[in-house]
């Protein structure tokens, strides 16, 4: 089994900063991507930002140039540094990872959700 916990969190003004982490744990053989999907109560889930294990990158319009997600690989963890942020980035942030473990290969595993609040 794989799991996956998130930190950071909470509420911010707008043009704030944040941190997210997770950190992958478990039967794991290979972490091929990380990253973060967000979801508004109501609306669909969207991609904000993925990693590969080799660094390539991948990033929701909205937030390039202000989003920078990046991995470490060692640590089995992924970072989202939200900066320039604004009211409209408020969602619930979910960490998300494709794994291969003994069992499964390529499997998607989610975090449990931190919400995110950008607010004056």
């Amino acid at each position: 089994q794989v799991q996956l916990v998130e930190s950071g969190g909470g509420s911010v003004q707008p043009g704030g900063s944040m941190r997210l982490s997770c950190a992958a744990s478990g039967s794991i053989r290979s972490l091929h991507v990380m990253g973060w999907y967000r979801q508004v109560a109501g609306s669909q889930r969207e991609l904000v930002a993925d990693i590969t294990n080799r660094g390539v990158t991948n990033y929701l319009d909205s937030v390039k140039g202000r989003f920078t997600v990046s991995i470490d690989n060692a640590k089995r963890e992924v970072y989202l540094q939200m900066t320039n942020l604004k009211p409209e980035d408020t969602a619930v942030y979910t960490c998300w990872a494709s794994v291969t473990t003994s069992t499964s290969f390529r499997y998607p595993y989610w975090g449990q959700g931190t919400q995110v609040t950008v607010s004056s």
